[in-house]
């Protein structure tokens, strides 16, 4: 299973894997040497769904960096761990696939089994990335979170506040990032949409991420009920499958 799945840099991503980021530098230092890994496994290379993805929470984790140096976060000890937590969760997928462990979430190995080819499309891969990470990592990255520092996800809170300030990341960057997986011909059609495609693309991540905040809130009532934690999971996880299918199937190319 791991030569199916890494081939020739399976010594290289194991490496990579080893170990978790403990601060937000660190985790854009492990994305930006994940993406030189993933553009060399082979058959597809830079072409592999996979380093699609990674491209895209490269450039929002960047920017989440950006705004911690900046000051902008009212509780930056809550969104810088998060965000380690966050990322451990996504380098815990890769090394349980790349493992061949059952303990892989299926949200994840929809995207992971497709890193071999068939080739997929860039924006539905990534848009499959996006949903294994924020709709079944991102809750429970959340309650990690919170647990660790001892405190509630309350809303309106200077941690909510600072949750949504990331919506407004996605916002500035999702324009540059969709365009950049589009060809020439989508690039037209992008054009005579104006900024519809755009502002509809937000008005989705922003409605995911409130979704994730809630299913954080149900998992936090429940993360001492260890039978009601686990039904949680399976639920999240199974609609996170079924929606990166879905995504990565044929009706997902009108993505583009």
């Amino acid at each position: 299973m791991t030569e199916s799945v890494w081939g020739s840099v399976h010594d290289d991503m194991t490496a990579l894997l080893s170990g978790h980021p403990d601060d937000v530098p660190a985790v854009v230092d492990q994305l930006t040497k994940l993406q030189d890994v993933l553009e060399r496994v082979p058959p597809l290379l830079a072409s592999n769904p996979l380093a699609d993805f990674n491209r895209l929470y490269l450039k929002i984790t960047t920017s989440v960096l950006e705004r911690l140096y900046a000051g902008r976060f009212a509780d930056p000890a809550f969104l810088a761990r998060l965000d380690v937590e966050f990322a451990a969760r996504y380098f815990d997928a890769l090394r349980q696939f790349g493992d061949g462990s059952t303990c892989c979430p299926r949200a994840w190995g929809v995207l992971l089994r497709r890193v071999a080819g068939p080739d997929c499309r860039p924006l539905p891969s990534a848009a499959a990335g996006v949903n294994a990470h924020i709709n079944f990592d991102l809750p429970f990255a959340l309650v990690t979170t919170f647990d660790h520092l001892g405190s509630d996800p309350i809303d309106d809170s200077d941690q909510h506040r600072d949750y949504l300030q990331i919506n407004e990341i996605f916002a500035e960057n999702i324009p540059g990032l969709r365009r950049g997986y589009l060809e020439r011909w989508q690039l037209l059609i992008d054009t005579m949409n104006g900024d519809l495609d755009d502002w509809w693309q937000g008005e989705l991540i922003e409605y995911t991420r409130d979704v994730a905040w809630r299913n954080a809130q149900k998992l936090w009532a429940v993360r001492h009920d260890l039978a009601g934690l686990a039904q949680e999971r399976d639920r999240l996880d199974q609609n996170a499958a079924s929606l990166g299918r879905l995504l990565l199937s044929p009706l997902g190319a009108f993505l583009q």
